[in-house]
């Protein structure tokens, strides 16, 4: 099973993360002794969260006996090792500092981000977002179709009274016609703009008098409805919001230490470039 594959290796990591950070929760109980060193339930949730992420919505039942026992190989091999004197082999001291440098700077990032995206700052990027006049969107049909004189002949017989769904179900090139050319709601910014700009000079129930030119061809355009557009609550884009702030804080933290660093790079051989 390829999931026990791994489970040894992201154990061991979880466990030392979880050793480095001290975070003990109240409710931890012990899981299990291996030779007297006890195994608590935040180790196991630690080594659950470094699963790869399409395992982690796996219930904590269904993956506990698995994730149990790569904690216990991992103690027991720690174990060994050390009874072994692994520790002062030169190999295992070069591997220990470059695991000590991936989690300082995972430690360092993470600070970062934390100092940049605190829950007051989540809700003053949720104002920025959302505050000013509302927006508005409106609800449109279009019929698409390859030239001008066959746009024009469908404004043609609109005038005269046609049904401006049926005409989109019989002559509407795009992948909207088999639905009477329904948009459903859209804001600005959606659609390419010669579209957006004369869909939303319509008052609602009028259709365009002139035919329309998008790089997809020639638009008839008819608008339904229009309506305030009503903003997500805080709480449903909070977690979109966290991630965006996130990345930002990440990749500004990063790129103040390359512009504050004196950096010289070199050819795969170590020759200087060019």
């Amino acid at each position: 099973m390829r999931f026990r594959a791994f489970v040894p290796f992201l154990a061991a990591v979880a466990i030392s993360v979880s050793t480095l950070s001290g975070a003990v929760a109240e409710d931890d109980p012990v899981v299990a002794v291996v030779n007297g060193t006890k195994i608590l339930k935040s180790e196991l949730m630690a080594a659950r969260e470094n699963l790869p992420e399409e395992y982690r919505p796996i219930p904590i039942e269904q993956i506990y006996p698995v994730l149990l026992s790569s904690l216990v190989d991992s103690k027991l091999v720690a174990a060994d090792a050390k009874s072994r004197k692994l520790y002062e082999e030169d190999g295992y001291k070069e591997r220990l500092a470059q695991i000590a440098d991936q989690v300082l700077e995972r430690y360092a990032v993470r600070q970062a981000v934390e100092e940049a995206v605190t829950d007051e700052k989540l809700r003053a990027e949720y104002e920025s977002r959302h505050s000013g006049a509302a927006a508005m969107e409106i609800s449109a049909r279009h019929i698409l179709v390859k030239t001008n004189d066959e746009a024009v002949e469908i404004i043609k017989q609109l005038d005269e009274g046609a049904d401006f769904a049926e005409l989109a179900k019989e002559k509407s090139t795009g992948p909207s016609g088999a639905n009477g050319g329904s948009l459903g709601y859209f804001a600005k910014g959606q659609m390419v703009p010669p579209f957006e700009e004369a869909a939303f000079a319509l008052e609602k129930g009028m259709h365009t008098k002139e035919p329309v030119q998008t790089q997809f061809g020639f638009h008839v355009i008819k608008v339904e409805d229009s309506r305030e557009k009503t903003p997500p609550t805080f709480e449903a884009s909070v977690d979109e919001i966290r991630n965006e702030m996130a990345q930002a804080a990440a990749a500004q933290y990063i790129e103040d230490l390359r512009s504050a660093a004196k950096i010289e790079r070199f050819n795969l051989d170590g020759s200087k470039p060019n």
